[in-house]
């Protein structure tokens, strides 16, 4: 995260917006919405009163302060969990008859929970039929895997089990992909390369990503949106309006501090 003390900022990067504008839906991506969402543990509220839409094919990352909301709303979305009251509708961008299903959603966690038993491509393969077997050895030579198909994760980096996390992630061709503080155990070389890389597929594969993560840095390399969650409520919906491929610039340090500023007022 940048800790430049910088005294002006152009407002034309970053703006709060209620509703996003409607852009032309990818082949792939599916839009989330979600109205008046609250979730409880016994006594104890974690989400309160909270609408948020996301567009297909929309890349958004959630930051705040731990304790914040920002895993148990990935965990809603994901469909491991259910709402206390409110509702999570999907409808799919490829189809807008066709609904969305736990199917078509993916998880990618900072533990890339790969099956120790299984080389790396049978991990990649889970779940996948017979037919479908080529698409995780396809995945696997963009992940810049392809020869280490036949070792044991153990045999893995933690980047290059994280890239075959991702992988298999995306083998089942998900309409939303979730990321879970992915990158947060990786070497800041390894993140980088991994950043360009979830980046690089996102375009090629038109799905609607959700990315929850500590590091200002990153959600303003990779998103087109950034969500500030402060105790359960959206303090903060900011657009980002950076041309892509990003690189570290004085525009970029504006808006990482701006952003970086509103968690830290938290």
């Amino acid at each position: 995260m940048s800790n430049l003390n910088l005294n002006f900022f152009d407002d034309s990067l970053i703006q709060p917006v209620a509703e996003p504008e409607t852009p032309t839906a990818p082949a792939n991506g599916a839009d989330i919405l979600i109205e008046q969402l609250y979730k409880f543990y016994d006594e104890v509220k974690v989400l309160e009163d909270l609408d948020l839409n996301i567009q297909a094919g929309e890349f958004v990352a959630i930051v705040g302060r731990s304790g914040c909301g920002k895993s148990t709303l990935l965990r809603l979305i994901a469909q491991l969990e259910k709402p206390s009251y409110g509702e999570i509708k999907f409808q799919s961008a490829r189809n807008f008859r066709e609904g969305i299903t736990s199917a078509d959603i993916r998880v990618m966690f900072q533990d890339p929970r790969l099956l120790p038993w299984k080389n790396v491509l049978q991990n990649v393969q889970l779940g996948l039929t017979k037919t479908q077997h080529h698409l995780a050895e396809t995945l696997l030579t963009k992940v810049g895997l392809k020869d280490k198909a036949m070792q044991w994760p153990a045999q893995l980096s933690g980047g290059q089990r994280q890239r075959a996390a991702l992988a298999r992630a995306l083998s089942h061709t998900p309409r939303i992909l979730l990321l879970d503080e992915p990158l947060g155990a990786l070497d800041a070389l390894t993140r980088l390369e991994m950043q360009k890389l979830i980046e690089q597929l996102w375009k090629e594969q038109g799905f609607t990503a959700i990315l929850v993560t500590h590091d200002v840095s990153e959600a303003v390399q990779l998103a087109d949106r950034i969500i500030l969650l402060d105790q359960g409520h959206i303090a903060h919906n900011f657009q980002v309006n950076l041309p892509r491929p990003r690189k570290k610039s004085i525009a970029f340090a504006q808006l990482e501090q701006h952003v970086l500023d509103a968690v830290l007022a938290t």
